[in-house]
């Protein structure tokens, strides 16, 4: 089996040997070098063509935001973005998922992380990366003053008395890019939406913010208790499960933090079964790229209990995992590809 050739490219040396050394534990991933800045790592590069790039932020001489919008307009290469988790540096990272990062990671401990969760995390992610599609984009970034400009109508939670469907949506590799288009593409009156997206803890709240920026909607990372309204999409916070439940006419979310299911936490099988449960027939889910099968069952389960399924084409997944287990597994109603699910969900909520 042909293996996955990692360059690792970091500042820091001790970051550099520590991840060389959970890559090797795996016999499918080959860490062909390291790299200590963008610089060093072209050279490394036009020795060598990497199937992965692991690239931290903050670096010298070149910044990884600046290296990464730079390789994907030249020489697009999966890249996974591994950084300190810190409020000041999700922003960031945030923003490299937007140019093109597959996935981003907190970057690893010492030896205690070598055989722990982290390290089966960042091989899982890197073996994810390694089956993706990435594909050449521009240099120009988006306008920021644009974004910040927009005078976004909240909708008013007085005006919701009860949500009549439950959209919910399930993505990990290459999700976030896909996430957002989805949302991008959702109007204002929308029904409620639930969302697990495969990402660590306190990158799902700048994520959250960065989508309230840019959609139409409201976007906010949930929390324990949260209803679910019109206009409005509610994400999973990094390691906790979200469920929908229901009281009366009221949709809500609640937070737990019971193990993880299939690896994740939050877990869209937990989210897809909550909904087959309490939203049943007046639901809607879509499953979007991503590595493994966590939201195949929870799908099927949906679609038993009548719910309309949906899952992202093979052609427009950054890694096809997810959806086609879901498919497999017998959990879809329909496939398309991503450009239209948000068009078609409208469209089927208002025939």
């Amino acid at each position: 089996m042909k293996k996955i050739k990692v360059l690792v490219v970091d500042d820091s040396a001790v970051i550099r040997q520590t991840l060389k050394e959970i890559l090797s534990k795996d016999s499918s991933i080959e860490v062909i070098g390291t790299a200590s800045d963008p610089y060093v790592a072209a050279e490394k590069i036009a020795h060598e063509l990497p199937d992965v790039i692991t690239l931290d932020v903050e670096m010298p001489r070149m910044d990884g935001i600046t290296f990464l919008r730079k390789l994907m307009s030249q020489h697009p290469i999966p890249v996974v973005i591994i950084s300190s988790l810190t409020a000041k540096g999700t922003e960031t990272a945030i923003q490299a998922m937007e140019y093109g990062a597959v996935s981003v990671l907190k970057k690893p401990g010492l030896s205690s992380d070598l055989n722990g969760v982290a390290a089966h995390i960042i091989i899982a992610e890197i073996k994810a990366a390694g089956k993706a599609t990435v594909k050449r984009r521009s240099t120009s970034q988006r306008s920021s003053s644009a974004i910040a400009a927009k005078g976004k109508k909240v909708f008013d939670e007085s005006m919701a008395q009860t949500t009549n469907k439950i959209i919910a949506v399930g993505a990990s590799t290459g999700g976030t890019e896909a996430i957002l288009e989805f949302l991008k593409a959702m109007p204002m009156d929308t029904h409620g939406i639930v969302i697990v997206q495969h990402m660590p803890e306190i990158f799902t709240r700048s994520f959250a913010e960065r989508l309230n920026q840019i959609c139409d909607i409201t976007v906010k990372e949930a929390s324990h208790g949260d209803t679910v309204l019109r206009g409005r999409a509610l994400i999973a916070p990094g390691n906790k499960h979200m469920i929908l439940q229901r009281s009366g006419a009221r949709y809500y979310v609640a937070l737990h933090d019971e193990p993880p299911v299939n690896r994740h936490r939050p877990s869209v099988d937990v989210l897809f079964s909550s909904v087959a449960k309490f939203a049943g027939k007046n639901a809607i889910g879509a499953i979007m790229t991503g590595m493994g099968a966590d939201g195949a069952k929870g799908m099927l389960e949906m679609k038993n209990a009548g719910a309309y399924t949906i899952a992202q084409d093979e052609k427009s997944c950054v890694v096809y995992g997810m959806p086609n287990e879901a498919i497999k597994l017998g959990g879809v109603s329909k496939i398309l590809p991503l450009e239209g699910i948000a068009r078609h969900i409208n469209h089927s909520i208002h025939q």
